[in-house]
């Protein structure tokens, strides 16, 4: 430790070009921890089963579901930032052909650093931006280039929610309550 020390004052004093004991032990860096999240089957339908259950009586308590329902499927299927929700489009769904000719749908999104990054969307959640397109009144599907937020606002604006409105939505105690019951 002294030595290496010493070594590392005379290279930045300039009387060596490298330390020599840098070279012999290449510090090891421990890997990371691999962190798998998931909600087991019976959660998630615990999610969806609240979901479900909330009030509809009302316009306003509908497009409260129809937003609930499609933001929670979309960050459970799809597994995107809030940052990433509130930034990108709906323009940003197309269909790929694969090896097999089968028509899949992917979300290309511009993320955390500007950096775009393609995630595949599944069946289900497609049913689900269907389903929540049509309460809304638009087109099943979306084409290229639409502007329409990912998620809309209540009451009809076509403009893009910020992140602490999202978060304030994905915060359902209800949700929360039936998670810690099972676990």
């Amino acid at each position: 430790m002294i030595v290496n020390t010493l070594f590392a004052w005379l290279v930045n004093a300039g009387y060596l070009a490298g330390n020599p004991l840098s070279l012999s032990r290449q510090r090891a860096r421990k890997a990371k921890p691999r962190v798998t999240r998931f909600l087991e089957d019976d959660l998630w339908q615990a999610v969806k089963t609240s979901i479900d259950a909330m009030p509809r009586d009302t316009a306003r308590e509908q497009e409260h579901y129809a937003r609930v329902r499609w933001l929670i499927s979309l960050l459970y299927l799809m597994g995107p930032r809030i940052s990433e929700v509130v930034r990108n489009p709906m323009g940003g769904f197309f269909r790929r052909r694969d090896r097999d000719g089968q028509d899949r749908w992917w979300l290309a999104i511009t993320g955390k650093g500007d950096k775009e990054r393609l995630l595949p969307a599944t069946t289900e959640l497609m049913a689900e931006l269907t389903r929540y397109r049509r309460h809304y009144g638009l087109a099943a599907l979306p084409y290229g280039g639409e502007t329409t937020p990912l998620l809309l606002p209540i009451g009809g604006t076509r403009r893009a929610m910020t992140r602490g409105a999202v978060h304030l939505i994905i915060k359902l105690d209800d949700i929360s309550d039936i998670c810690t019951e099972k676990n």
